[in-house]
This record gives structure tokens, sequence and C-alpha cells, in this order.
């Protein structure tokens, strides 16, 4: 949950800091403008747990290419030695 800025009570900080009315009511309407763009906790996790289930789903792809690469090339193997074995009777 993002926190709320008070505008106000930054730009009399700033005001009683030193800085002018003008210059600290700009800096603190800038760091308000500036928060929507900040990510969350909720964000970050958000990203994490469907960055982990996209990965886990990859996973599951390779692990399904493999068997299908594996039955693929004992296939080939098992056809030329068909072949060979073919090629040297006669």
């Amino acid at each position: 949950m993002t926190a709320a800025f008070d505008t106000l009570a930054a730009a009399r900080d700033l005001e009683s800091a030193g800085m002018d009315r003008a210059h600290a009511e700009a800096v603190a309407g800038a760091i308000r403008a500036g928060q929507g763009e900040l990510a969350t906790r909720g964000d970050l996790d958000a990203l994490r747990t469907a960055t982990q289930a996209d990965l886990a789903a990859v996973r599951g792809d390779i692990t399904g290419l493999r068997w299908i690469v594996g039955i693929n090339i004992a296939i080939s193997l098992a056809t030329l030695a068909a072949v060979l074995a073919m090629a040297f009777r006669g």
C-alpha cells in the first residue's frame, strides 16, 4: 500500500529550513507527482510470483522437449540400425 504524501507539510518543512515558499511548494509537488512511478512491496511480490510461474512453465516445456528429442533420437538410431542391417545382408 502506498503511503500518502503530505505536500503541505513537506512544503512547510522545506520553507522552515530556509527555502522560499514557491520553491518549497514546487519541490513538494514534484515529489508527489513522482510517487505514482514507484513500485510498492506488493508490486514486487506480484512480479516475483508471476516470474516464478513463468519459469516453472518454461521448465515444463524444456522437460517435454527433452522427451521429444530423446524419442526422435531413439527412432532415428533404430531406423539407421535397420537400414545398415539390410545393407550389409545383401
